[in-house]
């Protein structure tokens, strides 16, 4: 069975190294230096953490949505 999981994906200022996780899916994050990299990173951490939660019949989350909040700072 294939299931689609939504990845949030940011750049870090210091590394410059791409880094993705998957919220609510513990242990499901990753960094590589280019897009590719993280997507197959991503995917195997991804295969991995769901093979456990499926040995303890953890539920996996359902994506709601993003929403932007403007912040002063």
């Amino acid at each position: 069975m294939k299931k689609s999981l939504v990845a949030y994906i940011e750049r870090d200022p210091d590394t410059q190294l791409l880094i993705g996780e998957v919220p609510g899916i513990p242990g499901a994050h990753t960094q590589a230096e280019s897009m590719d990299e993280l997507i197959a990173n991503l995917k195997e951490v991804l295969e991995l953490c769901l093979e456990e939660q499926k040995k303890s019949r953890i539920k996996i989350p359902q994506f709601v949505g993003v929403q932007e909040i403007e912040v002063s700072i």
